[in-house]
C-alpha cells in the first residue's frame, strides 16, 4: 500500500515481516495476563505487524503531507529456511525496487535498538555417499559418516577473525540404518555467520576443501577383503540459505534521523547487529535499518511467547517521527 507524497518517483519504505517460524496447524491461545499477551508470533512479529498498522491508520486520520510517498509492505520469508525471499522480490523484482531511498523495517517489540549491521549467513546440507555393506563382511569400505567426522575435525580447526565477528556451526548430522551397517549416505547441516561476505566465501572455500581432503584419504586408506564394492565416494554441498551480509554507512541520513529522533524522545538506543529484513537492502548499499514496534517481549520462537504494552506508545511515536522526517515534511 502507498500513502501518497507531494512528488513522485521515489519513495520511502515501512515494512514488516508477516510469517512466523510456527508451522500452519499451530494453536493460537492467545491469552492475557495484566499487560501481557501471550501466544505464538505475538511478539515477532505481531508487534511489528501492529505497529505498521497503526502509522498507516494514525497518516491517514491525520492527514500530514510528505513530499515522498510510502510504501508499506508486509514481506514473508524472513524466518526459518526463508532465505528472506519477500525482500529480495521487493529489491530485485518489485515495481518499487529502484524507488525506495530508505527503508524502515519493524521486527519485533522494544525501542532500545537499531539494527544498522546485516549479520550475513550462509548454511549447507552436505551428503557424502558410498557403496555402503555389512559391517564385518565388508570392513574396509570407506564410511560416509567417518568422512563426515573427519571433514568436520578439519573445518572446525579453521580460523576464524574476532573482527569482524565470524561463526560457523554443526548443527544437525544424520545418516545410517542400523548399528551393523556401514551407511550408503551421511549428511549435516553447517551454518556460517559474518559481516563480512569476505570471511563467509572464506569458511565456505574451507568446508569443501575439508569435504574434500576426508573423501581423499578416505578412498586412499581403503582396505579389507575381496572388494565386492567400488570404493567410489561422492559428495555433494547444497546451499539451503544465503542471506547477504552489510553495514550501514556512519553517515547514512536514515541513522542520523533515527538517532535525532532518540534525543527529541530522550530515548536511549544502541546499534546493533542482527539478520532481518535489513540485510536486503543494506547488502545492496542502500539506507536501511530494523527497529522493534515498542513495548516489550520475549520468548520468541516458543509457544511460551509474550508481548507487554507498556512503553508501546514509546514505540510508535519513535516510528512515526523517523517515517516523517526521513522524507521531510511539506510546509
Amino acid at each position: 500500500a502507498i500513502h501518497p507524497g507531494v512528488v513522485s518517483g521515489q519513495c520511502v519504505s515501512l515494512s514488516a515481516h508477516i510469517d512466523t517460524v510456527f508451522p500452519v496447524n499451530t494453536p493460537l491461545n492467545i491469552r492475557q495476563q495484566g499487560t501481557r499477551l501471550f501466544g505464538p508470533g505475538v511478539s515477532d512479529n505481531g508487534a511489528g505487524i501492529t505497529a505498521l498498522l497503526a502509522i498507516a491508520a494514525a497518516l491517514r486520520v491525520c492527514k500530514v503531507e510528505h513530499p515522498l510517498p510510502i510504501l508499506f509492505v508486509g514481506n514473508v520469508g524472513e524466518e526459518g529456511e526463508g532465505d528472506l525471499r519477500g525482500m529480495r522480490h521487493i529489491f530485485s523484482n518489485g515495481q518499487h525496487k529502484d524507488s525506495i531511498v530508505a527503508s524502515l523495517i519493524l521486527d519485533g517489540a522494544g525501542s532500545d535498538t537499531i539494527v544498522a549491521e546485516a549479520l550475513g549467513s550462509r548454511r549447507f546440507e552436505v551428503i557424502v555417499r558410498g557403496p555402503g555393506g555389512h559391517s564385518w563382511s565388508d570392513f574396509g569400505t570407506p564410511n560416509p559418516i567417518v568422512v563426515l567426522a573427519q571433514a568436520v575435525q578439519a573445518f572446525t580447526q579453521t580460523p576464524v577473525p574476532a573482527s569482524p565477528k565470524t561463526t560457523f556451526n554443526i548443527g544437525v548430522i544424520r545418516g545410517g540404518t542400523s548399528v551393523n551397517s556401514i551407511p550408503e549416505s551421511a549428511s549435516m547441516r553447517v551454518d556460517i555467520r559474518s559481516t563480512s561476505m569476505a570471511e563467509m566465501e572464506r569458511l565456505e572455500a574451507n568446508l569443501r576443501y575439508a569435504i574434500d581432503a576426508a573423501i581423499e584419504t578416505a578412498q586412499s586408506n581403503a582396505r579389507g577383503g575381496p572388494q565386492k564394492h567400488s570404493y567410489k565416494l561422492s559428495a555433494e554441498v547444497i546451499a539451503i540459505g544465503n542471506r547477504p551480509a552489510g553495514e550501514l554507512d556512519a553517515g547514512a541520513r536514515i541513522l542520523h534521523v533515527i538517532r535525532a529522533v532518540d534525543a527529541h524522545l530522550g530515548n536511549g538506543s544502541q546499534i546493533q547487529r542482527a539478520s532481518t529484513d535489513a540485510n536486503v537492502p543494506l547488502s545492496l548499499g542502500r539506507e536501511a535499518i530494523a527497529i522493534g514496534g515498542g513495548g516489550s517481549g520475549g520468548g520468541a520462537h516458543t509457544l511460551q511467547e509474550w508481548f507487554d504494552c507498556n512503553g508501546r506508545e514509546l514505540g510508535l511515536k519513535r516510528i512515526l517521527l523517523s517515517l516523517l522526517t526521513l522524507p521531510g515534511t511539506s510546509e
